[in-house]
This record gives C-alpha cells, structure tokens and sequence, in this order.
C-alpha cells in the first residue's frame, strides 16, 4: 500500500498516543538513522507532558494512516525565534509515502515562514522528504552532522 491507498490524516494527540510515540523513537534503525539519542520512559513522557504538548507556540498532530497511529510531525519557536518543524514515524510506516502526505497536510496547517529543519544528514529519506516540500539546504546546524533546511514562501493550501 502507498499513501495514495491509505488514509493519511492528523489529529491532536491523545495521552494513549505517547505509550507509541515512546515505542517509535526507541526502535533501533531509527535511533541509527536519525542519529537521536532516546529519552528514558518517564523523561520522554514527562518532555511531551510539559513543553511539547502544552507549549503556547507549538502545533502538534498525531500522523494516522488507515486510523492507525503511524507517528508524529511538530512545530516550534526556539528561543532565538525561528520554527521548527520535525517528525517521527514508526518503522512499519517509513517507505510508503505516509510521510510525505502527512509533511504536506501539516505545512498547510502552520502557516508561519520560513520554518526550519534540522535531519541528520545521513538520514537522507527525511533530507529528500524535506526537499520535496520545497525545504533547501541553508548550512549546517552544528558540527555532529546535522542540516539546517528552510521553507519560505506562503503555506500551501491544504493538499
């Protein structure tokens, strides 16, 4: 199945969501790919309990496909001002353009430009991801490999 196939939709994010979300980011492929340390249980929970989920600048969505929860894709002000934009979906998810469908309904969520990313750059399915929503490669974002992508320009409408 491809995404053309499936149902790929966004939602808020419920409590039940993190239990998976938690699960996501510990499997190993994606810790290697993504080059992301995971948090222990009680401090991830207590990362999206305090400042992602209540925070007053963020968007956040649950990524489904066929009502399944397939991962994650948020938005963020970081202290110097810039948004931020990141997303995480589980293995069984990655290859099928679920990512790709679920980018495009968000960036038409969040207007605000430019927004930022910030993919390891050997992780280049989220690198090509990005650059296929428009995202260009501005430089690095520190010196452990890490890309600084922006997208300017007005929010598409929604896909």
């Amino acid at each position: 199945m491809t995404a053309e196939t499936e149902d790929v939709r966004l939602r808020g994010v419920t409590e039940d969501d993190l239990e998976l979300f938690l699960a996501f980011e510990h499997d190993p492929e994606a810790v290697r790919r993504s080059r992301f340390t995971p948090r222990p249980r009680d401090a991830f929970l207590t990362h999206w309990r305090t400042r992602v989920l209540p925070g007053p600048d963020s968007l956040v969505r649950t990524v489904t496909a066929d009502g399944e929860v397939a991962g994650n894709v948020v938005s963020w002000a970081q202290e110097d001002g810039r948004r931020f934009v990141g997303y995480w979906l589980g293995r069984p998810y990655w290859g099928r353009g679920i990512g790709s469908r679920a980018l495009a309904l968000f960036l038409a969520l969040d207007p605000v430009r430019p927004l930022y990313a910030d993919p390891f750059a050997g992780n280049t399915a989220s690198v090509a991801l990005l650059e296929k929503h428009g995202f260009t490669r501005v430089g690095t974002a520190d010196e452990d490999g890490y890309l600084l992508l922006v997208l300017d320009g007005p929010a598409p409408k929604t896909p």
